[in-house]
């Protein structure tokens, strides 16, 4: 016997009018419903805080105690010799300028930059969890929507390719595990142009900081820098207790497109990556 007509199946038989509607829709819905599970998984998956509890610290040369580490990273009195405010109006960003703030933590600085950049974008970056929960509460409480948080590996910073303005790295470049390798890809996350920031503690007893030992000589920034292909074009002095470090791409220093011509590279590497 010939199958029936859809319209002549009966009753108890037909399909619910969401899965008719889907399957004769040319949309792709399929791939829809992955992108909204992926996005709840990686949306949702930070705020199930209970998990972290007497975790240690993902950052290995970080202090164990995460929690405490966070209330001194926010502490009032960092204000005094970290000068944040100096520090972002010294990069004089464009407020469409795209930025990575690598070693995030808490926010500290991030919250700054996305408000110097109201049109344009701060991916924050760290490897512990426990740093980016407390970043989305204050991106939540503060309603900041132009921050992307990362939680990425040790090694790797996932970054787009030539995408950013500005890669900021305040107090984490002795963190790095392989320093010069690390450089090198945040040197291909830079657009033409482009700048790399470290801000890290001179090496030698200070009433802030960590011990002399985890510290880094000036000169071996400067050394390792050179090795991942970065040249020195700046280094303002005004932070008491350490060096303020501003590098370029040593091949692309002068190639530097206009602002409407980099926001369009941006918008297409942008829509390469999401598809």
């Amino acid at each position: 016997m010939p199958a029936k007509p859809w319209s002549q199946a009966r009753k108890g038989n037909r399909r619910p009018w969401v899965l008719r509607f889907a399957l004769r829709s040319r949309f792709p819905w399929p791939l829809l419903a992955m992108g909204v599970w992926v996005l709840w998984l990686g949306g949702c998956a930070p705020c199930h805080r209970g998990h972290h509890h007497g975790a240690a610290n993902r950052d290995v040369h970080g202090p164990a105690d995460v929690e405490a580490y966070i209330r001194h990273l926010e502490s009032a009195e960092r204000d005094a010799w970290q000068r944040p405010d100096e520090v972002i109006a010294y990069l004089q960003l464009s407020p469409s300028a795209w930025v990575a703030d690598v070693g995030c933590g808490p926010g500290y600085f991030t919250r700054r930059l996305a408000r110097a950049v109201p049109q344009g974008v701060v991916f924050a970056i760290d490897v512990e969890p426990r740093q980016l929960d407390r970043l989305n509460e204050h991106l939540t409480r503060e309603g900041l929507a132009n921050v992307v948080p990362v939680l990425a590996p040790p090694a790797d910073p996932r970054l787009p390719p030539r995408l950013f303005d500005l890669v900021f790295v305040v107090d984490t470049y002795h963190h790095f595990p392989d320093r010069v390798r690390y450089l090198e890809r945040l040197r291909d996350a830079l657009r033409p142009g482009g700048r790399i920031v470290i801000v890290d503690y001179h090496k030698r007893e200070l009433p802030v900081g960590p011990p002399p030992d985890h510290k880094l000589d000036r000169e071996v920034v400067l050394e390792e820098a050179s090795r991942a292909g970065l040249v020195l074009i700046d280094e303002p002095t005004f932070l008491p207790y350490q060096y303020f470090l501003v590098f370029q791409r040593s091949t692309e220093r002068n190639a530097s497109p206009s602002q409407g011509e980099a926001g369009a590279q941006r918008r297409v590497r942008v829509g390469c990556v999401v598809d």
